[in-house]
């Protein structure tokens, strides 16, 4: 490859983590701040979250929620009111302990997390049952201060939506529960074309000060997990907490039931690390910031620029198309938007319009075609509708290739250390042994899902009477 050429990012085979570095870097995505732990989002990583932000609000609003937004500080003493939730998170919190010169009276929260400020809000807008459901979302950042980091997986600071809502009773709130990790699974599986397994987290797992956690979990393509959304069942322990009451139809007092749900930008570490490949980005056409990049070939030449705009033109109303006229020689400029994961190049020149086609070549498996003029739009549509279907189920085929089953310990350990991968193993239900399994194995419960097959009687673990069929993996 030549000087100023795009260089190759390490083979993922090699070191996948740094291939994961080298490709958020070198398509441009992000860029390291001066604060250990948070990332500049470049326009093109920010492009991208744009659309899936699009995508996901649309559902959201479709599903009957109105957006807010909650300050950014949460003073110490309201966080203290709710225990198990600011257990959870003591570890993670930052604090603002001074105002310009002065000393705080009291210490101010950066939010890791909102339950806190939409409780405290609740309690003062929610007075009767037709108050009821109240179903807000909000898009934010929020701030957790990790130990170890990457870029877009685990950040101090990142961005996300979390939807949080009361209802009437449990049953409506749980309701609510399945019916936004059904969204999530929606926006996983269509729009960004990464196959989800959907179920409950472990008791140890599920989020702190909730009553029960739903996840999607999703596999990366070195064989490691990612959940890769959430939603949560809060019962009423936020609303005995802050005092959250409506008058029923009888009048009688009762406690409200709450839900929250959230997606973040590590979504888009997940779409790299499940489509991505040893040229770059893979990126799924519904939402990539450029479907279409047309590359004039021989642009000094006349007529070339002038017939490249003019397809750019009548290109735009089907497809979000851009044109590179810049000096770089065309071999650079196929490296830099295969780095970037473009669903097609459009390649135009001399001969082509002579010839009155254009040559179109696909990200995803690198076919080229040569397709007529006449042709073109609706071949462009085809293609696009294709990849995204190819990108789907080659990520299916992957994951259901690397799902094992495990009936006993030591088969657990080897197939962990030999085939990483989603593991389906029986277990018993008890914290001791999933504490176990992670300490010695370095695995974690990533879900029990909702489709239960019954692989034993025994936990593969301990050899007590299994309860339940667990996906265990080595996760993000």
């Amino acid at each position: 490859m030549g000087k100023g050429f795009v260089q190759d990012v390490t083979a993922m085979e090699e070191d996948f983590a740094q291939w994961y570095t080298d490709v958020v870097k070198k398509a441009d995505l992000i860029d390291y701040s001066s604060v250990r732990g948070s990332m500049i989002i470049r326009p093109y990583g920010y492009a991208l979250w744009e659309n899936i932000k699009n995508e996901l609000d649309r559902m959201i609003k479709d599903t009957g929620h109105e957006n807010v937004y909650m300050p950014l500080f949460i003073p110490e003493s309201l966080l203290n009111k709710e225990k198990d939730h600011i257990e959870g998170f003591a570890p993670e919190v930052a604090w603002v302990t001074h105002g310009g010169e002065e000393e705080l009276t009291e210490r101010l929260c950066v939010r890791p997390t909102s339950e806190i400020l939409f409780c405290e809000h609740y309690k003062n807008i929610i007075h009767s049952y037709r108050d009821l459901p109240k179903l807000y979302n909000q898009w934010a950042n929020v701030v957790r201060w990790e130990k170890t980091t990457r870029p877009f997986l685990r950040t101090l600071e990142f961005l996300w939506q979390e939807g949080h809502t009361c209802h009437a009773d449990a049953e409506d709130a749980q309701a609510e529960t399945t019916r936004m990790l059904n969204v999530y699974a929606e926006l996983c599986e269509d729009i960004l074309a990464i196959p989800v397994l959907k179920g409950k987290k472990t008791e140890k797992e599920k989020f702190a000060g909730a009553d029960f956690t739903y996840t999607i979990e999703s596999l990366m393509h070195d064989g490691k997990a990612l959940q890769s959304g959430t939603s949560h069942y809060l019962g009423d322990g936020f609303a005995k907490a802050f005092g959250i009451q409506y008058s029923d139809q009888n009048g009688d007092l009762q406690h409200v039931h709450q839900t929250s749900w959230g997606l973040t930008t590590r979504i888009i570490g997940a779409l790299i690390m499940v489509h991505g490949d040893n040229r770059g980005l893979v990126i799924p056409p519904k939402v990539a910031p450029t479907q279409v990049m047309i590359v004039p070939i021989a642009q000094h030449k006349e007529g070339v620029l002038d017939f490249a705009y003019e397809l750019k033109k009548h290109l735009s109303a089907a497809a979000r198309v851009d044109i590179d006229a810049s000096d770089k020689k065309p071999g650079w400029k196929f490296n830099e938007y295969e780095m970037k994961g473009i669903p097609v190049r459009l390649e135009v020149g001399p001969k082509d319009i002579e010839k009155e086609q254009v040559v179109l070549v696909r990200r995803d498996t690198g076919e080229k075609q040569f397709v007529p003029l006449k042709d073109l739009d609706m071949t462009i549509e085809n293609l696009l509708a294709d990849i995204q279907k190819n990108l789907f189920e080659k990520a299916k085929a992957l994951r259901a290739e690397r799902t094992y089953t495990a009936l006993s310990f030591d088969e657990f350990k080897t197939t962990l250390n030999d085939q990483p991968g989603f593991i389906k193993a029986m277990w018993c239900g008890e914290t001791a042994c999933e504490e176990k399994i992670k300490e010695q194995t370095g695995a974690t419960s990533r879900c029990i899902p909702f489709e239960q097959e019954a692989l034993s009687d025994s936990c593969f673990c301990c050899e007590k009477e299994a309860k339940q069929m667990v996906y265990w993996a080595k996760a993000y």
